[in-house]
């Protein structure tokens, strides 16, 4: 079964590091969408830039539309892994599923150095998306009132024993049908 995919991430990679080094992260997604190169990786929305390494400022930007199958998520799970040895700051990628019945699903996988990194980008992403939710009803205190307990519970799920980092990363947020939303 085909299925298109939109993958959407801006990484900070640590200072010092080559493509060859970003691509030897990203081998598993690289081996499965059957390429070599980031530089390889084409979008079906031609508008997009694909995967992009700033070899001057150590970043790669992920925007693309691929057409993927089956074990898509297992190769992407694989290469972020890979990755989070070589981020510099732990954040969000984005990927939105869109189904044949309309349906669109997105989900946040989180890719850094460290569980705790993860997590506290985690926290920071959960305070601003609840804090511009609140903020059209809400005064600023209530809204801050609430960004504090946010970070309280991840405090709390900071001090429970460990996960592993590839269960902290990865998070779904549920999508309205019918609706595609790249950015």
């Amino acid at each position: 079964m085909r299925m298109e995919v939109h993958v959407h991430g801006y990484i900070e990679l640590v200072e010092g590091i080559a493509k060859r080094q970003v691509e030897g992260a990203l081998r598993p997604l690289l081996e499965y969408l059957d390429i070599e190169h980031l530089n390889e990786v084409q979008s079906l929305e031609p508008d997009q830039p694909g995967f992009v390494f700033d070899e001057r400022n150590y970043t790669l930007e992920m925007c693309c539309t691929l057409e993927v199958g089956r074990n898509f998520h297992a190769a992407l799970d694989a290469a972020m892994q890979s990755l989070g040895r070589i981020v510099e700051t732990a954040t969000a990628i984005e990927f939105i599923i869109y189904h044949d019945d309309g349906r669109d699903e997105t989900q946040l996988m989180f890719v850094g150095p460290t569980v705790a990194a993860i997590l506290d980008a985690q926290r920071r992403r959960m305070v601003e998306d609840v804090s511009h939710l609140l903020a059209r009803h809400f005064k600023q205190e209530a809204v801050d009132e609430v960004a504090r307990l946010i970070s309280d519970l991840f405090r709390r799920e900071q001090n429970k024993p460990q996960e592993s980092a590839e269960d902290a990363a990865k998070v779904k947020i549920p999508g309205e049908p019918g609706r595609h939303r790249l950015h």
